[in-house]
């Protein structure tokens, strides 16, 4: 394998880690959004958590991101 298709290989596996910062965020958002529905007086309470979880998440993902451009293009 020569050095080119080795660096397309490694940057589409790091862009993997924006497939699970997306299935993240679908699992988190959608059981605040039962947890919500199901206690109304309780969602102000509950909004901060998901809000710091998808700060992390998406960090996730973008580090992945990231890290595949790097590998293309460095």
């Amino acid at each position: 394998m020569d050095m080119e298709a080795a660096k397309l290989v490694g940057a589409g596996l790091a862009v993997l880690a924006l497939a699970g910062a997306g299935i993240g965020l679908g699992v988190m958002f959608g059981h605040y959004m039962e947890g919500a529905m199901r206690n109304p007086e309780a969602q102000a309470k509950l909004k901060v958590q998901p809000m710091v979880a998808f700060a992390l998440i998406e960090a996730t993902g973008l580090i992945g991101f990231v890290v595949s451009m790097l590998i293309l293009f460095k």
